[in-house]
């Protein structure tokens, strides 16, 4: 029974204005979830070499598995938020997070490249489930003071670890079949994620923080969106902001290149896989510090100008992600730190994205529609941007090496997506305040009550 509905509920005084209940536990379990599944990406980036000789694939298999990971999440990320009409988000968040891991044990049991690519495909169609909920959670959680440096840790902790992961997968490559030893490894700390998420997260309810949301009682009852619908996507697309930030998530091929960044430096910069990927862990180091930078820095430049400064700096980082791509990936250095220098410096700048991008689009998007705007944003049109950019990357490099594809397919396209948002500039401030006018002028609604 709801807050609102029931005869002994307090009167109404608003959410606590620092945020819902639970909210640090409950962006830490979630953060954790996102980590393990993470991995998996982050096994095959580092591990390709030795699954290829391995198995006897092509180089451009990795642009196969990848793609075919990613576009799974196009049906599985809105199913996700589809079957938040029938259970809470906690029960699909442990379900789709957590003992979804099983496939990926599965998946090291795999003989062939047609076995890997369905094992890891089903693996990865609970991934996006976590990357969907996290940013709709904080909105629900903190308010917009806080929501910039709070998805700026979650992103600089995921980033840091998958990091981290990458020289120790790459150390499996001197044990016999060592990349399976890996894929159960993820699946085990997957399971763990989410029994974990089952029994300690305790969701706020959507639209907590905006005060109106008919809430359900510490996660138990189902918490649901407009949900999943055509309608409700069309809606969206009337405002003219959230278009501009879906064209700019097609042209962001940021990920690709952490995808193909040791593939590249072994092939041409003759780089061995341990070096490798250690030359690219700085990569993770340099994430968490512009994740925790720009979640203070946009705060404040959002204070400065709530019309344009979160703008301006998702602007500046695509321009700047592009530069300094092109150093770390076209020119060949004679020591290692050159290109752990550049990657790190890049790592900064796309960390800016998710910490910039998520409080513009709920600065926009009504609360009860934000898990829909965020599903359809990360889960289809990242994972289709992330899947055809990496698999025309792989075909490409297959043609003409990884270098050369590197350069059209990630240098020039990011360098692309600086151009395009500059229509943030005009649309954001309209869409921003017509949101704001409409909070003002809706009836307020009890919080609900907390466990």
């Amino acid at each position: 029974m709801t807050a609102q509905h029931s005869p002994m509920a307090p009167a109404a005084i608003g959410p606590d204005p620092q945020g819902a209940p639970h909210r640090k536990r409950n962006v830490t379990l979630i953060s954790a979830a996102m980590i393990t599944d993470s991995a998996e990406s982050g096994l095959l980036s580092a591990l390709f070499p030795v699954i290829a000789a391995s198995l006897g694939l092509a180089t451009s298999a990795l642009g196969v598995l990848i793609a075919a990971g990613r576009l799974v999440s196009v049906v599985s990320g809105p199913l996700w938020v589809f079957l938040t009409r029938y259970l809470a988000r906690r029960t699909v968040l442990a379900i789709a997070s957590g003992l979804w891991g099983v496939w990926a044990i599965v998946a090291a049991f795999s003989q062939d490249f047609v076995q890997l690519l369905i094992l890891n495909t089903i693996a990865a169609a609970g991934f996006t489930a976590a990357h969907v909920f996290l940013p709709a959670i904080v909105g629900d959680s903190f308010p917009d003071a806080k929501r910039g440096r709070v998805i700026g840790w979650v992103y600089g902790a995921l980033v840091i670890s998958s990091s981290l992961l990458g020289p120790l997968f790459g150390q499996l490559a001197d044990v016999p079949q060592g990349w399976r030893y890996g894929y159960v490894a993820i699946g085990v700390i997957n399971i763990l994620a989410g029994l974990a998420i089952l029994l300690f997260l305790r969701d706020p309810g959507i639209g907590y923080m905006d005060g109106r949301a008919d809430q359900h009682r510490a996660g138990t009852t189902t918490a649901t969106d407009d949900g999943v619908s055509w309608r409700t996507v069309a809606s969206l697309f009337r405002l003219p902001s959230y278009v501009v930030l879906i064209i700019s998530r097609l042209l962001s091929p940021h990920p690709v290149l952490g995808a193909f960044a040791v593939v590249l430096l072994v092939e041409a910069h003759g780089l061995s896989i341990q070096v490798a990927t250690a030359a690219f862990a700085p990569f993770g180091i340099g994430y968490l510090v512009g994740n925790i930078v720009i979640g203070y820095l946009g705060d404040i430049a959002n204070r400065f100008s709530a019309d344009h400064g979160r703008v301006t700096l998702l602007q500046l980082s695509q321009f700047a992600f592009g530069g300094l791509a092109f150093l770390a990936t076209q020119v060949t250095y004679d020591g290692v730190w050159m290109y752990s220098l550049f990657f790190a410096l890049m790592g900064a700048f796309q960390g800016w994205n998710p910490i910039l991008n998520r409080p513009i689009v709920m600065a926009i998007v009504p609360p009860e529609q934000r898990g829909t705007a965020f599903g359809f944003m990360i889960s289809i049109v990242e994972s289709i941007s992330y899947s055809v950019l990496a698999l025309i990357t792989g075909f490409v490099a297959g043609a003409i090496g990884t270098q050369g594809a590197v350069l059209w397919t990630i240098v020039a396209v990011v360098l692309v997506n600086g151009v395009v948002l500059t229509g943030l500039q005009v649309t954001f401030r309209r869409d921003r305040r017509a949101l704001l006018a409409r909070t003002e002028t809706a009836p307020a609604a009890q919080p609900a009550l907390a466990e």
